[in-house]
């Protein structure tokens, strides 16, 4: 398949509020900007939705029945697979002590009901982007531990292989140091050591070749 032809990723919004019309309305609104909307009206269903298709983003309500907005981010920051989600609260709690609660127990951000779209829009987009960013920054700390290892591995195999040119020239010259000179046998041994000390040339340069490589030369 040709990879121009697959379709473009849309980001997957999860909207909880049991409050239909307030869920309505921001459904409709981010659907309008091209998001992928998921509504629901409890906790228990958002951690049920996000468990089995985890969002991109939440944007949470806190007074709910049953399970509060606070609870829901507390089991979504205790999930090894949510935990990373960023949950932006919208509330129409307004006290400092609210703000603070909801920090604490994990969540991003925090919206005032009532709210102005264009404030909700920014900020969605705003942590939309820093996960973007940070899911960028951690998939390209895996690719460079993949590479140190990769290199680990080639340095030790050289290292490891470095034995057998160096036996050969000293077993060549310490044959030769031994015997009266013998043109024979200086004819015979030391093509064989040339040829042993070339390698070993060769694998010093592909040593230094891996260190120009992770200096970026």
């Amino acid at each position: 398949m040709d990879p121009a032809a697959q379709p473009e990723y849309v980001v997957n919004i999860l909207v909880v509020d049991d409050t239909l019309p307030n869920l309505e309305l921001l459904s409709d609104m981010l659907k309008g900007r091209g998001y992928r909307v998921r509504p629901v009206p409890s906790g228990d269903l958002a951690l049920q939705a996000a468990q089995s298709n985890p969002p991109d983003l939440i944007l949470l309500d806190i007074h709910m029945p049953e399970m509060n907005g606070y609870e829901v981010c507390k089991r979504l920051k205790a999930d090894n697979k949510l935990r990373d989600i960023p949950v932006l609260f919208i509330s129409g709690l307004s006290e400092t002590t609210d703000k603070v609660e909801a920090f604490r127990v994990g969540g991003a951000d925090y919206i005032t009901k009532p709210f102005q779209f264009e404030e909700v829009e920014a900020r969605v987009a705003t942590h939309l982007e820093l996960q973007r960013q940070r899911r960028e920054l951690r998939e390209g700390y895996e690719r460079l531990q993949k590479l140190e290892i990769l290199r680990d591995d080639l340095t030790h195999m050289i290292v490891h292989d470095l034995r057998t040119p160096l036996t050969n020239i000293l077993g060549n010259l310490q044959t030769l140091q031994q015997a009266d000179y013998d043109r024979e046998l200086t004819e015979e041994f030391v093509p064989v050591a040339v040829e042993a000390g070339q390698t070993l040339l060769g694998m010093v340069n592909d040593l230094l070749d891996i260190s120009k490589l992770e200096a970026g030369q």
